[in-house]
């Protein structure tokens, strides 16, 4: 009898660690992977002894943890959704950057559908200005007189671009704003394509 080939590892980055029911949140991203046939490992399962650590030690572990889940794993699915702010949780933008400088593929998915301009556009408080003899992809800017790019992507041009290079891709959901954080659509449809490129790759290899 063939030995049984392990289930390929997705690092499941996203800011649902701030909720409130943050294990709860990461088991059913987990429980989804599984249904598709991939093994979802969330920030929160690394099993750290912080008791005797000052506040910045206990930071360092948890990063330091986080970075060894990443390795370990076969891909990324990171949820891009705005968090704080009109663009994606920061955490989450390193965790991109960190498994795209490992060379393997990274996907995401987003609960806001607007792109990453108009929702710089709406944050503002004061209405974005055009600023004089700009080239059009920088063409407005903020109040504190700070140019928006203006690419027509969900999200600031370096992750868009870690994905696409990395033969990722993006999910555009689109959720009432109470659900943001926990509406699952966009996440299933990017485990599914990434389930069904990693698979294949295993069989293959």
């Amino acid at each position: 009898m063939a030995p049984k080939t392990a289930r390929p590892k997705v690092y499941l980055a996203g800011p649902e660690v701030f909720l409130r029911n943050a294990i709860e949140a990461g088991a059913a991203k987990v429980e989804i992977c599984a249904r598709h046939g991939l093994e979802g490992r969330y920030p929160l399962d690394a099993q750290l002894d912080l008791g005797d650590l000052t506040l910045a030690e206990r930071a360092y572990d948890i990063a330091r943890a986080n970075e060894r889940l990443i390795g370990e794993c076969d891909a990324v699915i990171a949820n891009l959704t705005p968090f704080r702010g009109p663009g994606m949780d920061t955490g989450t933008a390193y965790e991109v950057g960190f498994m795209r400088g490992t060379g393997k593929p990274v996907y995401g998915y987003s609960n806001h559908h607007l792109p990453f301009f108009d929702r710089v556009r709406k944050f503002d408080a004061k209405p974005l200005k055009h600023r004089p003899g700009a080239e059009p992809t920088m063409a407005f800017e903020d109040s504190e007189r700070m140019g928006v790019e203006q690419f027509g992507l969900n999200e600031n041009l370096m992750i868009v671009s870690a994905i696409h290079e990395s033969g990722g891709a993006m999910v555009i959901g689109q959720t009432k704003r109470r659900d943001r954080y926990t509406d699952l659509t966009a996440f299933e449809e990017c485990v599914r394509q990434v389930a069904r490129i990693l698979i294949a790759k295993q069989r293959v290899g």
